[in-house]
């Protein structure tokens, strides 16, 4: 068996070897024909590249040209924001007791008016403001009969100066804590004639409530968080996002329009008021304010989008709409070239402008000819 293998894997290699012989001499066989055959192989043809962007008309003259022109115009940039609340007009309704809530007379998002009825709390407070008034009542009235009886005595020669006076300062000092524990009573919304352990809590301001923290049967602290915001909405505030490359196309005091989302057709003025200071590190992104006069229409959260326009003037150059043509979503005109040809040039277009003229932003420079209608010789060209 052995053997057997043996002899397969010699005949193997041996059949092997002259296919590769075969292969060798075949290939020199080629290049000797090769080399007493016709020849060097031909010379290269070189054919010159076609200028796709040049075309040529039987007749040139047919097609009109006109010359570009400047157009001065303000620089805008178009961002989208939110309406929000002007903070300086935020006024917080601090509650001056402590207690639990017993009702709650306006909720979020109602317009109050100045010293209306907000809400209505139960407070202890008020019990001991009034025994601390009726403690300094008391006092007061002691006092003033020790004076009364100082100045008996000092009138029959039985007491020193000395000690009328002390009982002439007891007696002020008794008086002015009165009136200032009665004031106390007082600012809590309380009558110091007749102590009440409910206290109600008005508006201090007209607006609209922007923000509610107080809630039926809660408890609220005496100075600590307002229960409820009031916001004077006559003038708010837009807050856009600018991207860091376009922070310089804003400047403070620059102009904006501002549309709402609701009402796309009405469109308010304002002014940039501050430019962020921080960018977002995520978005790179600034937070730019606009302040608006809102006429009754805005509300808070509302998307807008904001036009910003800067006091500074740009030229732009100005051509007929006819002569741009927009071919795959670019726009194109066309250039006069020697020979009765024409150069389609790539163009960047920008608003439409009064007398059917449209701005192009970059592609021709101001008094540079072109077609007046490209429209025209595309149709010449295709056919």
């Amino acid at each position: 068996m052995k053997r057997h293998r043996l002899t397969i894997a010699l005949l193997s290699v041996c059949i092997f070897s002259a296919l590769l012989f075969s292969a060798c001499t075949n290939a020199k066989g080629d290049m000797a024909k090769g080399d007493s055959g016709k020849g060097a192989p031909p010379p290269l043809r070189v054919v010159n590249d076609v200028d796709v962007t040049l075309f040529k008309v039987e007749h040139p003259e047919q097609f009109p040209l006109v010359a570009a022109t400047t157009h001065e115009a303000t620089a805008e940039l178009v961002v989208t924001g939110t309406v929000n609340p002007d903070v300086s007009r935020n006024v917080p309704v601090v509650s001056l007791v402590s207690g639990r809530v017993v009702s709650i007379h306006a909720r979020l998002g109602d317009t109050v008016q100045k010293g209306q009825l907000l809400l209505t709390v139960r407070s202890d407070d008020v019990a001991g403001g009034f025994s601390n008034y009726r403690k300094a009542v008391a006092d007061e009235t002691l006092t003033r009969t020790q004076l009364q009886r100082a100045q008996d005595l000092y009138g029959h020669g039985a007491i020193a100066l000395a000690d009328l006076q002390i009982a002439q300062d007891a007696d002020a000092k008794a008086h002015i804590d009165t009136e200032t524990l009665a004031e106390h009573l007082r600012l809590i919304g309380n009558d110091p004639d007749h102590p009440n352990a409910i206290v109600e809590i008005r508006a201090p301001v007209s607006g609209v409530i922007t923000d509610q923290q107080a809630v039926n049967s809660g408890g609220i602290q005496s100075l600590s968080t307002a229960p409820l915001t009031i916001s004077d909405l006559s003038s708010v505030w837009i807050v856009c996002d600018v991207y860091e490359n376009d922070l310089a196309k804003v400047h403070l005091g620059d102009l904006a329009d501002v549309r709402l989302n609701a009402y796309p057709d009405r469109v308010l003025s304002g002014k940039v008021s501050n430019i962020g200071a921080i960018l977002d590190p995520a978005l790179r992104t600034a937070k730019v304010r606009i302040e608006v006069q809102n006429l009754g229409i805005m509300r808070i959260g509302m998307f807008v989008q904001a036009t910003f326009r800067s006091r500074q003037k740009q030229v732009y150059i100005a051509v007929p709409a006819t002569a741009i043509v927009h071919i795959h979503d670019r726009d194109f005109v066309y250039l006069p070239a020697p020979e009765g040809r024409f150069r389609r040039v790539e163009v960047v277009a920008g608003d439409n402008l009064p007398g059917n003229m449209q701005e192009v932003r970059s592609g021709i420079a101001p008094g540079q000819q072109l077609i007046a209608n490209a429209l025209v010789l595309e149709h010449t060209i295709d056919q």
